[in-house]
């Protein structure tokens, strides 16, 4: 009996594989970044921006939502903790949140004391999540970054990273995409180093190591506008942000369609964000 429950299962199993997985949608958000508008002063503005972006989410129903970091202006702080922390408790109960670290919330080259300070108000600074067929990996990008005063905690990641990356190449899932703050690159992978990228001495190791898993997105913010380049097929997108903008940036989010074959995206400011978000090939539509 057991073998034949196995068996049954097994050919379910391929069956389902070989029909495909729902389509589904995920809403990406960057630098909410409370404080930044006025300095620190007031953080009105940081409020109505992801107010608006809350409710779109309500509206359009994502599977869930991921926050690339910098969701706070100044590390720490509790009043712009507080602030963001109420706003995002709005979001529709059975859409999950995943929020990471960027450079404003542990520091430009934290200590193990900063990452500590920020995972007891936020969680973990890295770790893994699966929807569908879908497999994310969120980085603490900021001490791959800087490992200066966080060698240890970089060294873990990097263990860990390495084991995630291979056991999601062998469960063999559709995708496998990288999230963090810090875009890897903005132009190409060979790039100069500058303050927005990953420098180039680690950005060439982790982007071997994502190469050799199968991974094709990489999904960041920092930039505060909008970037995207690839190479090797394997692509840099880069979100502008939910707060204060840039040179040409615009506050927005962006919203990404996964499919079996292909992950596509759009960043919208928030004057045209649609109606609905359309699946044409989801089973039943």
């Amino acid at each position: 009996m057991k073998q034949k429950l196995a068996l049954l299962a097994a050919i379910l199993l391929v069956a389902i594989n070989l029909r495909g997985a729902e389509p589904f949608f995920f809403v990406q958000l960057a630098d909410p970044q409370f404080g930044m508008f006025t300095e620190n002063k007031n953080l009105a503005q940081e409020t109505a921006n992801l107010e608006f972006a809350v409710a779109t989410i309500n509206r359009l129903r994502p599977a869930f939502v991921v926050v690339c970091g910098d969701i706070l202006n100044k590390p720490g702080d509790p009043a712009q903790f507080a602030a963001y922390k109420r706003v995002m408790s709005r979001i529709a109960p059975g859409i999950p949140v995943y929020a990471l670290p960027g450079n404003h919330d542990i520091g430009n080259a934290p200590s193990a004391r900063d990452i500590a300070t920020y995972t007891n108000l936020f969680g973990p600074d890295y770790y893994t999540f699966r929807h569908g067929g879908m497999t994310g990996i969120v980085l603490n990008s900021v001490i791959i970054h800087t490992p200066t005063n966080a060698v240890e905690e970089f060294d873990r990641q990097e263990a860990w990273l390495q084991k995630e990356l291979k056991e999601a190449r062998q469960a063999g899932g559709k995708h496998i995409v990288i999230f963090g703050h810090h875009p890897w690159f903005l132009e190409s992978a060979d790039e100069p180093n500058q303050y927005f990228n990953i420098p180039g001495e680690r950005r060439a190791r982790y982007l071997g190591w994502f190469r050799e898993a199968g991974v094709k997105y990489l999904f960041s913010g920092h930039y505060h506008r909008n970037a995207g380049a690839v190479d090797g097929g394997m692509e840099a997108i880069t979100s502008g942000p939910v707060g204060k903008p840039l040179a040409e940036g615009v506050s927005g989010l962006r919203i990404v369609i996964v499919r079996d074959d292909r992950i596509e995206h759009r960043f919208y400011h928030f004057g045209e964000i649609p109606n609905q978000v359309n699946l044409p090939g989801k089973r039943g539509k």
